[in-house]
């Protein structure tokens, strides 16, 4: 980790109002997002990991500001973001965009590939000169590996990784200092998948982007990710270089998911641990730590106190974990 920060984000919260009776009055919140602080490095990649419904997404959009969030600041180079009306931020969206999950989904089948990718500087009036602009998106599908011959055709025309492969296209197409990408290879093929991640992984080195990348496949999150944070239940329970978490994972939870990471050798044993029970509720979270009813190792005091996100690395190698028994788990393999 760094200490030249380019995105700080700062106790965030969304809670989603849940409306009910004939007068439409607010009877509960679903706590998506509940206290997440953390930092991304300029030029670095976060991976955000965990189980489907722990709040991955719904944290991007809000750092995004795509959805507004219920309190907490998003700080980015050093402005507070999270307070700005939305003709403020306007002029700041050219700074950070999103790669969606579905590639289909993410681009409009009426608009050809040409149309896509001119909508930017339309909205932003850049490249206004007709000539210029067809020269910056001819270099756009260069640099994302598409043959410019294909610069009138729509999405539908495309396979998986290619339209995926124009989805960030449009999203270096401003370029912007962060890019948020939304589980964007797991609706490809395995031999696809590599394809985009060293493609983003060229991009992000040759223009110093910063990613935070969202997935739930850790073996994905391994190959891309310098920092990554875990997850649960709208809370990150884990926070520390990809090293450290994948050779040393601390929190109870984390070494389930990675205990569970298939291993291509087949000789290689490794002790799975299956978490038991199903995630709790979102509208009414456990008390304490969230994990506590699913953790194998939990006490009463569990149950009764949330536990802090403590450094138990080194200055120099911070390793975050949220556990009341991080020390006692620190050595057993579950």
């Amino acid at each position: 980790m760094t200490a030249d920060y380019i995105l700080q984000i700062k106790n965030l919260i969304k809670y989603f109002p849940i409306y009910g009776g004939l007068i439409g009055k607010e009877i509960a919140k679903v706590h998506a997002v509940d206290d997440v602080s953390f930092s991304l490095a300029k030029g670095k990649t976060l991976g955000l990991v965990g189980e489907s419904g722990c709040g991955k997404s719904t944290l991007g959009r809000t750092i995004l500001r795509l959805i507004e969030p219920t309190s907490g600041t998003i700080v980015f180079n050093g402005k507070d973001i999270s307070k700005l009306s939305q003709k403020e931020l306007r002029y700041l969206r050219k700074e950070f965009q999103i790669v969606f999950q579905d590639p289909f989904a993410s681009l409009n089948p009426r608009m050809s590939i040409r149309e896509i990718l001119s909508e930017p500087f339309e909205i932003h009036k850049l490249y206004t000169n007709k000539n210029e602009r067809e020269l910056k998106i001819i270099s756009l599908l260069n640099e994302v590996g598409l043959n410019p011959e294909f610069i009138d055709r729509y999405p539908h025309e495309f396979s998986g990784g290619q339209r995926q492969r124009i989805g960030i296209a449009r999203a270096i197409s401003l370029n912007p200092k962060i890019i948020i990408c939304d589980e964007p290879v797991s609706a490809l093929d395995v031999s696809i998948q590599s394809q985009i991640l060293n493609l983003m992984m060229d991009l992000r080195d040759k223009y110093h982007l910063s990613y935070i990348f969202i997935a739930h496949d850790l073996s994905v999150i391994e190959h891309i990710s310098d920092d990554v944070a875990v997850m649960y239940l709208g809370k990150i329970v884990e926070y520390t270089s990809s090293d450290n978490l994948y050779s040393k994972p601390l929190h109870p939870y984390t070494k389930a998911l990675i205990s569970s990471i298939p291993k291509h050798d087949i000789v290689e044993k490794r002790k799975r641990q299956v978490i038991q029970g199903d995630i709790p509720s979102p509208i009414n979270p456990p008390s304490g730590c969230r994990f506590h009813t699913r953790c194998p190792f939990a006490k009463e005091i569990c149950s009764e106190k949330i536990p802090d996100l403590k450094n138990m690395g080194t200055h120099s190698s911070p390793h975050f974990v949220s556990c009341h028994f991080t020390k006692e788990l620190s050595d057993k393999t579950i």
